[in-house]
């Protein structure tokens, strides 16, 4: 029995016509969303928090572009993107290695590996960090021993008092990769978005 609640369905996804015509002001309202959802993290890391809506987005999108009209074509992208919807208690998130050169690809992205496993939120208070964990369905397509993917599906849970504490501030989103250690203070405004994932 699937007892995820946040899922979307076919009834959630607009056919290519009716997408259309509500495209721009919708693709308007996800920006100003994500902007509240994104968090860089030193200067070539950043991460933007998932939530139904910026999934439905991402289906909405895929669809138009590749011009899928049946509900079966739709239900494959539902199925991969509903897995990165959080559940009250988590955060899911996509962490983004900004690399534009080719050169600092080749330097960078071999260094990184691992770099999945090594994001954490420090809550106020003296309990230990929360950690985030690959979300394991893209886990294996993204990760290889040698080099790393530049991009990455994140989840972190938080039990009923992580999320207190979360509540309450300040939270610390940090990057541990013996490569790479930085950390950025979430603003009053994310952390106020994020609760809304966090809380039923």
């Amino acid at each position: 029995m699937n007892t995820r609640t946040r899922m979307l369905s076919l009834d959630d996804i607009a056919d290519l016509r009716a997408y259309e015509r509500e495209r721009d002001d919708y693709r308007r309202q996800v920006i100003e969303l994500k902007q509240r959802r994104r968090v860089a993290v030193g200067p070539i890391v950043s991460l933007v928090f998932e939530n139904r809506e910026t999934m439905r987005s991402q289906i909405q999108e895929m669809a138009r572009a590749e011009k899928m009209v049946s509900d079966e074509q739709i239900q494959k992208e539902l199925d991969v993107y509903n897995a990165l919807i959080p559940e009250p208690g988590e955060l899911s998130a996509t962490l983004f290695i900004e690399l534009t050169g080719e050169d600092a690809l080749r330097d960078w992205l071999p260094r990184l590996v691992g770099i999945e496993h090594a994001v954490v939120l420090r809550l106020p208070g003296d309990g230990p960090v929360v950690r985030a964990v690959p979300e394991a369905a893209h886990e294996e397509a993204l990760t290889r021993p040698e080099i790393t993917a530049s991009v990455h599906y994140i989840r972190f849970t938080l039990v009923p008092d992580q999320v207190a504490r979360f509540a309450a501030g300040p939270v610390t989103l940090a990057v541990d990769h013996p490569e790479y250690r930085a950390e950025s203070v979430l603003s009053e405004i994310v952390r106020s978005e994020l609760l809304t994932d966090l809380r039923p």
